[in-house]
């Protein structure tokens, strides 16, 4: 009898041993989950911080390559692009707000007031847009250009929707062509059938209408700078983050909101 009742508390002292070696080893495995989850989001936030920290610092010494080892295991890598040539992303590829539009320099832009607006650029331009193969799902495109010279200048105004149920009412134009094409890596749909012919362009304003939406330009000659785009990654520990920045020029001079051009 007393051998059995020997056995019985064998079993119960293996049976508790078992229970709280499961009980620690869960405790320990949630400790060390909510330790590197919070060293994880610490490094993080580090990341972040530094390359934020880049972005501002080219933006502050116009440098076209950054790097920087900071404290605590931390460095950012910071790289500046100029937006230019034959096709290219408005507004760094972010999406242009609905009836405010990103501007299109089709001149030489400068600080100098004496300088702004020479070398006009010639040449056709096609517009892109859509991410989406449905026509009602993407924005119509207002297109407004200013020509001629700083003096004088004239403006010509276009609108494009390949959407029938809201061009009927609209009565924007309908000469919409549905091309897929890739610029910077992203895909746009749209674009208007009949390229639009530029003569001594000085700028342009291009707006989505009904919702914001991605533009792509594209020109029969390479377009002057349009600004750049800053790609700046952080690293702390093993983790990376990333931050992209389209600095764009000034906004058009108030001189031409005069002759209520670039009104919604």
């Amino acid at each position: 009898m007393f051998k059995e009742e020997k056995g019985q508390a064998l079993l119960i002292v293996v049976l508790v041993m078992v229970i709280a070696l499961t009980v620690g080893l869960s405790i320990a495995s949630k400790t060390i989950t909510n330790l590197r989850t919070s060293t994880e989001e610490a490094n993080s936030q580090k990341a972040l911080s530094a390359a934020e920290a880049g972005v501002e610092q080219a933006i502050k010494t116009n440098a076209s390559i950054l790097t920087q080892n900071l404290s605590n295991n931390t460095s950012y890598k910071t790289d500046v692009t100029g937006v230019s040539g034959t096709n290219f992303l408005m507004n760094g590829g972010n999406p242009v707000q609905q009836d405010n539009g990103a501007d299109l320099w089709l001149s030489d832009y400068s600080p100098d007031s004496t300088k702004i607006y020479l070398n006009p650029w010639s040449g056709n331009l096609t517009i892109k847009w859509g991410t989406t193969s449905d026509p009602c799902l993407s924005p119509a495109i207002e297109v407004l250009i200013v020509s001629g010279t700083k003096a004088s200048p004239t403006s010509t105004r276009y609108a494009f929707d390949g959407c029938a149920a809201r061009s009927s009412s609209n009565h924007f134009s309908t000469q919409v062509t549905l091309t897929r094409s890739t610029i910077n890596g992203k895909d746009l749909y749209f674009q208007n059938t009949v390229p639009i012919s530029v003569s001594s362009g000085l700028l342009g304003r291009v707006i989505p209408v009904y919702q914001n939406g991605a533009i792509g330009i594209i020109g029969s000659v390479a377009l002057p700078s349009q600004g750049s785009t800053i790609t700046s990654t952080g690293t702390s520990g093993n983790t990376l983050r990333k931050v992209n920045v389209f600095q764009g020029y000034p906004e058009i001079p108030s001189e031409f909101f005069q002759y209520g051009l670039f009104s919604p």
